[in-house]
């Protein structure tokens, strides 16, 4: 597979007002070792759950070895949060999810880990604990106007400090550009920085979590998050080029980042390759597949204007507002539960059947 974007404890040590996600938050007392101990309990499940290989066929590649083939290269899995450097997630969930991680891949052909970080609780004694373990970037993701701190000017003694930081410990600064996907060919350990801009990364906002409470999202009907690196595009096709999905702290797996209104299984007790083949054909997640969320109902009874009209809804500020992850939204709630809920019965009394005649 080419990247899974593993989001491995809900707790964070700030509430951004763009954040995506709710559950992305300070916690204390007894509400953070809740969520510190769930992530510690199931991350060596689901570390178990992800594919044998995380190795891809590239299709931009053609293998000059094997006419009508593809070159195989590295895929990566990105340790995010919440913010993985806390003190209690750190210890406790992030190095020994790296140790696990490394070890599964170590004689399969290997895997790059990304921990991505909003960069303001990095010293240089965590920078050598990740390279010790065999981190490959780290990625940091909060160098924009929306994390305090980070305004303006002052975003330039911080990229100063960590810069500073990674040339002593000998990470230099990745080539790749945001978006750029050929992280496969460069060597590390290496760094980037980045954030929230209008130009990159979630740039119009995700009409989701805080950033929708807050009426930020800027996305228009024209905005199609699905057709999009991360958004659903290609996720099904894991042996090849194109594919990510996310996985929460609960391992609830999702086609997106931005996240169904369902999700398509648990890696608690299934394989990751195991949900992505079980839909393979099925109407709706081929049109998520092919970034198309307008289609996904069509097998549903929802034509593509069905669709388009569940995408309009008022935001929490009364404004006009309409988007195909709106849509999405109603669709998964209104249809998808049941039907997600009989493909994983399928998937398990399969799975039964081969135990049975393996025994």
């Amino acid at each position: 597979m080419e990247s899974i974007y593993y989001s491995i404890c809900w707790h964070c040590h700030r509430r951004c007002k763009h954040c995506y996600e709710e559950r992305f938050r300070p916690y204390s007392r007894a509400a953070l070792e809740t969520v510190v101990a769930e992530a510690e309990r199931n991350a060596p499940r689901i570390v178990g759950n992800l594919p044998d290989r995380m190795s891809f066929l590239d299709r931009r590649t053609p293998d000059p070895k094997r006419p009508g083939s593809f070159s195989e290269r590295t895929g990566r899995i990105i340790l995010s949060g919440g913010e993985v450097l806390t003190d209690p997630v750190r210890e406790r969930v992030l190095y020994p999810t790296i140790e696990a991680v490394v070890a599964k891949y170590r004689g399969a052909g290997g895997v790059r880990v990304v921990i991505q970080t909003t960069g303001d609780l990095v010293t240089p004694a965590i920078v050598e604990d990740l390279l010790r373990r065999g981190v490959w970037m780290i990625s940091v993701a909060g160098m924009d106007d929306f994390h305090v701190g980070m305004e303006g000017q002052k975003r330039e003694a911080v990229q100063d400090r960590l810069e500073q930081i990674f040339s002593a410990a000998g990470v230099r600064r990745s080539g790749l550009q945001a978006g750029q996907r050929n992280w496969s060919d460069e060597d590390g350990p290496v760094f980037s920085m980045f954030g929230a801009t209008k130009e990159a990364w979630i740039g119009r906002i995700w009409p989701r979590g805080r950033g929708w409470a807050n009426g930020l999202s800027r996305a228009t009907i024209a905005d199609n998050f699905c057709g999009a690196w991360s958004g659903g595009l290609g996720f099904l096709d894991h042996r090849y080029s194109g594919s990510e999905v996310s996985v929460e702290p609960d391992g609830n797996v999702f086609p997106c980042c931005l996240k169904t209104g369902v999700p398509i299984g648990s890696l608690l007790d299934e394989s990751l390759t195991d949900i992505l083949d079980s839909l393979a054909g099925h109407p709706v997640y081929e049109a998520i597949n092919a970034g198309k969320p307008e289609r996904m109902g069509l097998s549903h009874g929802w034509s593509i204007d069905d669709f388009y009209g569940a995408c309009r809804t008022r935001t929490p500020q009364g404004a006009d507002y309409a988007n195909p992850c709106v849509g999405c939204d109603r669709f998964h709630r209104d249809v998808m539960g049941p039907v997600v809920a009989a493909l994983r019965e399928q998937r398990l009394a399969a799975r039964s059947r081969f135990s049975e005649a393996a025994e």
